[in-house]
């Protein structure tokens, strides 16, 4: 394992368009690749996340799955006790982390490994990154053909009945507490590597923080970067069989699929797909960029994506169809925003992507379905900052300052709505996830004004609003 297989200097094409970052600008980026404040309320917010998520996703699961979608809570200081043995029990007899789950878990996690190991893909450059002397990384981005090869060996196992796939949303819980394992003990594992390898930067100094936040920036195995591999092949991947897996549940016990599960099959997809074909923009994003492999990111993408964001896939599943069923014209509102969201959502990430392409000099894009159309800012109006790097203002990115968090938030939304007000618990993902966003665009903000200074103050003149143009 190591942090920079697949290192490159990069060579100017001699272009003027190709961004060279200024001696201002790499004394700026050596100031923030430095520990600064805590953030997260410093080591005992971090450490309240870390055990309040788990407790927090095995009660909303509870809920959902044995008691109607309802918030129990004691009803009684003396029912305290009690409720918290009725709760434990669910737990363990329900979600233990038997073998079963662990093969089909851990079997996944293998698969996949394996499948960015040896799957042909597109060699995409990264960004120039700080702390590697502005050096890059080039990315295997195979995730398409892995994705296609996952459903091949999904469906002849399901057919074969080798493994059903409604095996997957009958076992949810066992499943929910071995991903649970797998996200503290490869945090932990991680940290403890980047720190015996010399590979930690940006630390804190206190073990707890440095855990949560990270120590390494670009760990990998072979060819494989571990951080855009957690990111794409394990969330995503699972959400979308757990959505199929409910389908598969309801045409086993209903003869039928819902318009309310095939809408979760549909966003899921949405969202898969779209980390797959197009996996080359993954390397120019905040996370590949700056964001360390720590806990933070590591268990949400093992455990807390895949197990807290499609509970109405779970309420459907364990639910007579006439609590969230709809008519006509509110599924076709209901399937139409989904995809207006998704089409502004994936064209603004693409376009901001892509801009970020054209500094380094690369200007022929990859084409996989499906390519939508305004994916690509022809003749893009940006800010020159003195740091080097440039602003975009055109395209989305001239209507609002994050223009793909409003459409991502928006997916969200209706990912509750499609159960209506049978349970408010599915709407978990996109409160928690608005939470989510709103924070990051406040530290994302921050450290811009500090990279950019005064360059910062006009380009938020230029593109005034955060999230929705006129509005905010």
């Amino acid at each position: 394992m190591g942090e920079n297989n697949g290192l490159r200097q990069r060579k100017t094409s001699g272009k003027s368009d190709v961004v060279t970052i200024s001696e201002e600008g790499k004394k700026l980026d050596q100031k923030l690749d430095q520990h600064g404040s805590y953030e997260f309320g410093g080591p005992l917010g971090v450490l309240a996340i870390m055990t309040g998520f788990p407790v927090l996703m095995y009660y909303l699961w509870i809920c959902l799955w044995f008691y109607d979608g309802k918030l129990v809570h004691p009803t009684s200081i003396d029912d305290i006790q009690p409720f918290l043995g009725r709760m434990w029990a669910h737990i363990r007899e329900d979600a233990s982390p038997n073998m079963y789950a662990w093969k089909v878990y851990s079997g996944n996690i293998f698969f996949q490994l394996f499948l960015a190991w040896i799957m042909p893909g597109f060699m995409q450059e990264g960004l120039p990154v700080p702390s590697l002397g502005y050096k890059t990384l080039m990315y295997n981005c195979n995730a398409l053909t892995s994705l296609y090869a996952t459903m091949g060996t999904a469906a002849l196992l399901h057919y074969t009945g080798t493994f059903r796939l409604t095996e997957i949303i009958d076992n949810y819980g066992h499943l929910m507490s071995v991903a649970m394992i797998w996200g503290f003990g490869v945090s932990f594992g991680m940290y403890l590597v980047a720190v015996a390898t010399g590979t930690q930067m940006r630390m804190s100094g206190n073990f707890i923080y440095d855990v949560f936040m990270g120590a390494s920036l670009n760990p990998r195995i072979g060819p494989v970067d571990l951080k855009m591999w957690a990111e794409v092949r394990i969330p995503w991947v699972i959400v979308f069989f757990l959505a199929v897996s409910g389908a598969c549940k309801q045409y086993d016990t209903l003869g039928y699929v819902t318009p309310n599960m095939a809408f979760m099959c549909l966003a899921t997809w949405f969202y898969i797909n779209a980390c797959a074909k197009g996996e080359e923009c993954i390397p120019q994003t905040w996370d590949m960029y700056h964001e360390k492999w720590g806990f933070m990111v590591i268990f949400w993408n093992f455990a807390g994506v895949p197990f807290s964001y499609v509970y109405s896939v779970v309420y459907m599943a364990s639910h007579d169809p006439s609590k969230y069923k709809f008519s006509t014209p509110t599924y076709i509102a209901l399937y139409a925003t989904l995809c207006t969201a998704y089409f502004i959502w994936d064209t603004a990430m693409a376009q901001k992507s892509h801009f970020k392409m054209q500094t380094q000099g690369i200007y022929t894009f990859r084409k996989t379905f499906p390519q939508l159309p305004g994916n690509t800012v022809e003749k893009p109006t940006y800010i020159q900052t003195a740091h080097g790097n440039r602003l975009l203002t055109s395209g989305w990115w001239g209507w609002s300052r994050k223009p793909n968090y409003v459409a991502d938030w928006v997916m969200s939304f209706t990912w509750g709505l499609v159960i209506g007000t049978a349970t408010p618990i599915p709407y978990f993902y996109s409160v928690f996830f608005i939470t989510v966003l709103v924070h990051r665009c406040g530290r994302d903000f921050e450290r811009c004004a500090i990279k950019y200074g005064k360059d910062w103050e006009r380009y938020c003149e230029v593109v005034p609003y955060k999230f929705i143009p006129y509005i905010y």
